[in-house]
């Protein structure tokens, strides 16, 4: 775990992607300059958080939110929901506890243990307790 990279803006674990390894995590360099990240651009919930002049979408309503990621992606959402919720730290606690007990952010490509998951509440049971 990579702690020091923190939580996306959007929610999705930073600390623990695997998928670029020269990825910074969207918090850094200032936020509103990522020119060395390829999804920056387009990414719609780090135009909305910006817009709205928030830290990230855990600030907002991410539990009912369906823009961007969360149209379709329940991780994220649940990630933000969570940090809500419970705090940052909190949340980092636990996906660090988590991944010491051998439960995998990325497993294949960006699916992980996290993705199998079609419920909010369930998913985030599972963020706090690493049990199904």
């Amino acid at each position: 775990m990579k702690r020091e990279l923190g939580i996306a803006r959007c929610g999705l674990a930073c600390c623990l992607c695997s998928e670029n390894i020269s990825c910074k995590g969207c918090k850094r360099d200032g936020f509103l300059e990522l020119s060395w990240c390829k999804d920056a651009e387009w990414c719609e919930n780090r135009k909305c958080v910006i817009g709205k002049q928030k830290s990230g979408c855990y600030e907002c309503e991410p539990q009912n939110c369906r823009k961007g990621l969360y149209a379709e992606k329940i991780k994220p959402r649940a990630f933000a929901e969570f940090a809500r919720r419970y705090g940052m730290e909190k949340l980092l606690d636990c996906l660090e506890r988590n991944e010491k007990d051998g439960i995998v952010y990325h497993r294949e490509g960006i699916i992980g243990d996290y993705d199998d998951f079609e419920d909010l509440e369930s998913l985030i049971q599972f963020i706090r307790t690493g049990k199904r």
